[in-house]
């Protein structure tokens, strides 16, 4: 899964908004991988280590446990610790109070007050990279390398892979929020199904299928409709997935900021020389010079797209998460007419590709963001403690399904709640929408399978819409993208310039090759961006990250 959020997410997947609205993920029912912790783990859920705990083990809720937590997002505050079920239990049944720090809107100037003001949280919830560096070489941060085998969780469920959230001291300092072993994500197609239905099904599989149905969408609709609609063009969402259509095994990666790369071979390359790069762009330039997209792609907002959504007024959707916004306007277009609605389709391909090969969303071992915890901590090992409880089964057991008692009590075999007869799902998908807020270290690899126990025992249609199209479609539909992580360079290093360079070239090139007149000027446009991206370092950026590349290889290959 891509880094979203933007809205909630997870974003969002989410990296994620979606996967705290149903259970994190589920599998391909045809090939469901067990629900038991990656390879490398060393114990299996609902199972006691055989080793015995070591004597100096803080058992959570023993004793009464506060620290304060600070989210590093524009978007995003820390809820009161009172404003949720699962914080209400914790605070009655295990002691615990979070005191929220806001960013009042202005993550970067108040992380750079709280350093100087040396009155960082005890907590912090960002994203991996750059402000995490900056505070671990000023000596800010704690190393969990002493607790790891004390509050075994996070290394049961996450393994070796755990080596990649290493720094270059050699020690862990971040604690991963959807984390995973297994596949996840949301990227994909969203078809309306009234109007696919009215312009009698026809098949929608290859490239040539879907510039087919979106001229007869036009043809039919005019102007009521819009053919494609796709997610956020600003970020390659919606359109980027149709890149993935014209190779096998092409990676939504490739486009990503953090990437913005190719591989042949054993090198990193340069996008605007990727044919495939621009094959997509000279089919995506077409469906725009048609109006087969709306040509507001590159400016409309989420909620201008979520109302056309809602009004089922798009034939066809696309995006890095479609699902949460899918899912919310066919509940409440199914109400008024039982035959309107939409569902996800297989992949878009080129005609000759191998539909199975075709990977529209990504997702990797590390899920999206991290919590580290800071020196200003009183007590860092009972946070880490928490941190590993919560991350658990009983921990992600209360998230998703409430305290134990109602909707679930006792585990199984496999280490995964036991669900009741009381159990209510329309009260669980709101919890879990409540609960969104303070999913801070979601484990997809326990929390996927457990919700899917309960979803794969229902009719299709009584499925919840995102769980089915997630088990069917999307997850079997997702690649590993784990080997391109920590691409990123300093930002105020020479080389963090030439990064924020080139990723000005490609988003100007970018909506230019969409609107351009022709496959020549596409050419045009994408020679230029390849001169001026050489031209401010490029070359330097694809060999640095060519080592850094490599050595996530050799790390998974461990």
């Amino acid at each position: 899964m891509t880094k979203v959020r933007k809205t909630t997410l997870l974003i969002v997947s989410t990296i994620l908004v979606l996967a705290t609205v149903l259970a994190g993920c589920s599998s391909d029912k045809k090939n469901q991988p067990s629900p038991s912790p990656s390879s490398n783990a060393t114990n299996t859920p609902g199972n006691t280590p055989s080793e015995e705990p070591p004597s100096d083990v803080w058992e959570f809720g023993s004793e009464p446990l506060e620290f304060s937590m600070y989210g590093h997002y524009n978007w995003y505050d820390v809820p009161a610790w009172d404003s949720t079920v699962a914080g209400r239990w914790l605070k009655e049944n295990k002691q615990l109070n979070i005191v929220p720090i806001s960013a009042g809107g202005n993550p970067e100037q108040k992380l750079s007050t709280m350093i100087a003001s040396k009155s960082l949280p005890d907590v912090m919830w960002m994203d991996r990279g750059a402000d995490v560096e900056r505070l671990r070489v000023a000596g800010q941060l704690v190393a969990f390398d002493d607790y790891l085998d004390k509050y075994p969780n996070l290394k049961t469920w996450m393994g070796k892979d755990l080596n990649l959230l290493r720094s270059e001291d050699g020690k862990l300092y971040q604690f991963p929020n959807w984390y995973t072993g297994r596949a996840n994500g949301n990227a994909g197609y969203v078809i309306n199904k009234k109007i696919y239905d009215e312009l009698g099904q026809p098949k929608l599989e290859t490239t040539d299928d879907l510039y087919n149905y979106l001229v007869a969408v036009k043809a039919k609709y005019g102007d009521t409709v819009v053919p494609f609609d796709p997610d956020l063009a600003k970020d390659s969402q919606g359109l980027g997935v149709l890149y993935t259509a014209f190779k096998e095994n092409a990676s939504y990666t490739h486009l990503h900021a953090n990437v913005r790369a190719v591989p042949q071979g054993d090198k990193l390359t340069s996008l605007f020389t990727d044919p495939t790069f621009r094959e997509a762009q000279k089919y995506i330039a077409k469906l725009y010079r048609e109006k087969l997209i709306t040509q507001d792609a590159f400016t409309q907002t989420r909620d201008q797209i979520e109302e056309r959504i809602m009004q089922g007024r798009v034939a066809v959707f696309a995006g890095a998460n479609p699902t949460v916004t899918a899912m919310n306007a066919h509940q409440e277009m199914v109400k008024q007419d039982p035959n309107s609605g939409y569902f996800m389709i297989w992949p878009i391909h080129k005609e000759g590709l191998d539909k199975n090969k075709i990977f529209p969303g990504t997702y990797t071992a590390l899920g999206w963001n991290v919590n580290v915890i800071t020196k200003n901590a009183k007590d860092p090992e009972k946070i880490f403690a928490f941190l590993d409880w919560y991350t658990g089964p009983e921990g992600q057991s209360l998230l998703f399904f409430g305290p134990e008692g109602k909707n679930w009590k006792g585990f199984d075999a496999d280490g995964h709640p036991i669900f009741t007869d009381d159990y209510d799902a329309e009260e669980v998908l709101e919890l879990q929408k409540a609960h969104d807020p303070i999913m801070w270290n979601g484990n997809t690899g326990y929390i996927d399978p457990a919700k899917m126990k309960f979803e794969s025992k229902l009719p299709p249609a009584e499925q919840n819409w995102a769980a089915r199209y997630q088990s069917e479609i999307t997850w079997p539909t997702q690649s590993n993208a784990t080997e391109f992580i920590n691409l990123v360079p300093q930002p105020d290093s020479e080389l963090g310039i030439v990064k924020q360079r080139v990723d000005d070239i490609y988003t100007q090139a970018y909506a230019q090759s969409v609107m351009a007149k022709d496959d020549a000027e596409v050419d045009s446009i994408l020679d230029k961006a390849e001169k001026d991206a050489q031209a401010a370092g490029y070359s330097e950026l694809l060999e640095w990250r060519t080592v850094e590349w490599k050595k996530n290889l050799e790390i998974l290959s461990q």
